[in-house]
């Protein structure tokens, strides 16, 4: 295999910058131009050019294969972080034979083919990367640790103890079992559905904490709603006008609320019009208001909500309060009042859905699980139809294996690779 380098901190002037390399020669061509410290040692040393000429004066640690994060031979130098000093160094390194750059995500890559980590974890990292958010951090680093992969091994190895029994049977058909094992296979398979449905139910919101939460404000025209989605921003983000109809396209502002990520969208006025422009902008704010996660319905004195339907924990408000008296709870974006108690209401809301996420994270996640599921349920099937169905009852049981390998990376997942790995940066 290659020996592989890349600078692995962001480009650019910064106080420190980490070139790293991975692979069989890691070694011996770091070796050639200072003295290698002890393994897992950090050491302080002048980097010597092919000319003779100091390149930086860096901190170098090595790990061995097996204790470091490829699995491989690894050196990182921890240089002075000024575009000049490492472009320097990158050169040096490439004039070395048997040396070349990285691919993007080529060293996860190689963690991934090493086994230093499974598949859901590489996908962990990744949004580790991306995270915005402390939800997402945190959520990031649960999947990274391992939590995913985990379960799935425990499912798999009911699955498995499952199909040994089975195939148990199969082997001493002709023969009289003492021990009935369909008791014990479908308590195995029980057990295992229950698990992967809660997972499975829990996937939508752990996507939407990895992709941000949508918040719809909706109600009539000139009823408020650009002026409150600039309070909630802090920032001129919609224009407002004393004219209806300003707002014709859904308008999306990304930020954090109480560490989720969410993204508050202005729709354009409800109302009935025969301005062919508004009416496509009425419709637009009718699907994403039905498509968003919450919905925060600006009312005026009519009180109607104009043919969008309110969910479970959606805010209904009066708008312009300012302008305007209203019993119960009401909102204005331009003197701030009630703002502080919709972010509370919109918050605790988001909270409690956030509390139901599972650690799988992903739709491809949520799909594998489906899958496994749905083959159980046959599988029950064909257990309960007796000994004789007991060949199929465990191919159906292998199949479910296959989906859960799916997961972290055992089978089937060559076509998402690329994928995956292209979003990283050369240095991971």
């Amino acid at each position: 295999m290659d020996t592989i380098y890349a600078l692995a901190t962001a480009h650019g002037k910064a106080g420190v910058a980490v070139v790293r390399i991975s692979g069989p020669s890691a070694f011996s061509a770091v070796a050639g131009f200072c003295t290698l410290p002890a393994p897992r040692k950090a050491g302080l040393r002048r980097l010597i050019g092919a000319d003779g000429v100091i390149l930086d004066e860096a901190l170098v640690l090595c790990f061995q294969a097996g204790a470091s994060f490829t699995g491989e031979d690894v050196v990182e130098l921890q240089l002075h972080g000024s575009t000049a000093v490492v472009n320097a160094v990158l050169r040096h390194l490439g004039a070395l034979n048997g040396l070349r750059l990285a691919d993007p995500g080529e060293f996860t890559r190689r963690a991934l083919e090493n086994e230093c980590l499974d598949l859901a974890q590489v996908e962990g990292l990744a949004d580790l990367i991306d995270a915005e958010t402390e939800a997402q951090r945190r959520q990031a680093l649960r999947v990274l640790s391992g939590a995913l992969g985990d379960k799935a091994e425990l499912w798999r190895t009911d699955l498995i103890r499952a199909a040994a029994l089975l195939e148990a049977t199969i082997d001493f058909a002709d023969e009289d079992v003492p021990v009935d094992v369909s008791p014990e296979v479908l308590e195995l398979i029980d057990r295992t559905s229950v698990s992967l449905r809660a997972e499975g139910d829990g996937a939508k919101i752990a996507e939407r904490i990895r992709e941000g939460f949508e918040i719809a404000i909706i109600g009539p025209p000139n009823i408020g709603k650009s002026t409150l989605l600039n309070a909630l921003a802090g920032r001129e983000a919609a224009i407002t006008s004393e004219y209806a109809g300003t707002t014709r396209d859904v308008i999306e502002v990304r930020m954090e609320l109480d560490g989720l990520p969410v993204t508050i969208l202005d729709t354009a006025g409800l109302r009935e019009t025969d301005d062919h422009v508004e009416g496509i902008g009425i419709e637009r704010a009718k699907a994403r208001a039905a498509a968003a996660d919450l919905r925060v319905f600006l009312l005026d004195e009519s009180g109607d909500v104009q043919g969008v339907n309110p969910q479970e924990g959606d805010v209904i408000a009066h708008g312009k309060a300012d302008l305007r008296g209203a019993a119960g709870f009401a909102l204005s974006g331009r003197t701030g009042q009630g703002v502080d108690e919709l972010i509370a209401r919109a918050s605790n809301e988001l909270r409690k859905r956030a509390s139901q996420a599972g650690t799988a994270t992903r739709e491809r996640h949520r799909l594998a699980i489906l899958r496994a599921l749905d083959v159980l349920e046959f599988a029950r099937i064909e257990v309960l139809n007796g000994p004789d169905r007991a060949e199929l009852a465990a191919e159906e049981l292998r199949t479910a294996i296959r989906a859960l390998d799916s997961l972290v990376g055992r089978v089937d997942v060559e076509q998402i690779l690329d994928e995956i790995f292209s979003s990283f940066c050369l240095g991971k």
